[in-house]
C-alpha cells in the first residue's frame, strides 16, 4: 500500500476522469494507494477538505493557511484556527510555513502566521505541515523554538541537505514530491539517498509537479506511484519495500488518520 501524503483533492484537474473525483480516486487505488491526506490551504477550503474527509474513508485532511495566503486576510485568530482542527478527520495542521522565494515583502506576516499555528500543535499534539521555501534559517529557527514532541513533515522538500539533516534533528520528516524525478533535481536526490528509511514519505503535491514522464501535465493522486518507484530505484530497494515503510512512516507520524486501519 502506498499513501499520497499531500494532495490537493479539492483542487484537482479531472479532465482526465470526467471530471470525477471518484474515478481520479479509483484510479489511484488501482495503483496500491490506500489513503490519501488532503491538505488545508486557506480559511476559504477548510470546510471543503472537511467534507471529502468525511465522504470518503480513506481521505483524511489537515487544515491551515499556507505562507502565500496569509498577507490577504492576516493572521488567523489561534481560537477559529483550535475550532477548525477540532473534528475527528482533521489530523494535522497546515499547510503553514514560510515562502519567501515569492513573497519576501510579507516575510513578518508569515512568521506570525506560522507561529500561530506551532502554538496550535503544542495545544493539539497534532503534527505540523510545513511549507518551507528560500526561508533556511527562519523556518528552522521557529521549529527549534517551538520543540513539538509530534513534529512534523517538511512536504515537498526542495532544499539541502542541511537543513533536512537539522530537520531530522528536530525530529521531522521530510516528503519527497515528483521534483525528484526532474532532470535538473540531481541536488535533491542526493538529499533523497540520505534520508533515513524511516523518516520518508512520499507525495504529489497534486494538482502541482506532476513526475516525469507527466511533467507539464495535471498532476493527479495516481502518480504518487512514480515517486515511489522512482525513489525506490534511487535508493536501490525494492519498490514494496519503500511502499511499506512510508506509509508505516506516515501511520507513525499522523497518529490520528484513519490509515492506522488500513
Amino acid at each position: 500500500m502506498l499513501v499520497d501524503s499531500h494532495c490537493h483533492l479539492d483542487r484537482l484537474d479531472l479532465s482526465a476522469h470526467n471530471g470525477s473525483l471518484e474515478a481520479a480516486l479509483d484510479a489511484a487505488r488501482s495503483r496500491g494507494v490506500g489513503h490519501f491526506l488532503c491538505i488545508g490551504v486557506s480559511a476559504e477550503n477548510a470546510e471543503a477538505v472537511r467534507n471529502l474527509a468525511g465522504r470518503y474513508p480513506d481521505v483524511d485532511c489537515s487544515v491551515g493557511i499556507h505562507p502565500l495566503d496569509v498577507a490577504p486576510t492576516g493572521v488567523p485568530d489561534l481560537q477559529w484556527l483550535l475550532a477548525e482542527l477540532d473534528h475527528p478527520h482533521v489530523v494535522a495542521i497546515g499547510e503553514t510555513g514560510l515562502d519567501y522565494h515569492y513573497e519576501p515583502e510579507t516575510a513578518e506576516v508569515q512568521k506570525a502566521s506560522f507561529q500561530l499555528h506551532l502554538d496550535a500543535a503544542k495545544v493539539t499534539g497534532k503534527p505540523v505541515i510545513v511549507h518551507t521555501r528560500a526561508a533556511q534559517a527562519d523556518t528552522l529557527a521557529l521549529l527549534k523554538a517551538a520543540a513539538l514532541p509530534q513534529a512534523g513533515v517538511l512536504h515537498c522538500f526542495t532544499e539541502d541537505w542541511a537543513m533536512a539533516e537539522a530537520a531530522l534533528d528536530l525530529g521531522f520528516y521530510i516528503s519527497l514530491s515528483g521534483i525528484v524525478t526532474f532532470r535538473n533535481a540531481e541536488a535533491l536526490r542526493e538529499v533523497a539517498r540520505k534520508v533515513p528509511a524511516d523518516r520518508l514519505l512520499v507525495e504529489t503535491d497534486s494538482p502541482y509537479l506532476a513526475p516525469i514522464p507527466y511533467r507539464g501535465k495535471p498532476n493527479l493522486p495516481q502518480y504518487v506511484y512514480e515517486v515511489a518507484a522512482f525513489l525506490a530505484d534511487l535508493r536501490g530497494v525494492p519498490f514494496t519495500e519503500l511502499a511499506a515503510q512510508t506509509t508505516e512512516n506516515f501511520r507513525r507520524l499522523f497518529p490520528l488518520s484513519r490509515a492506522r486501519s488500513a
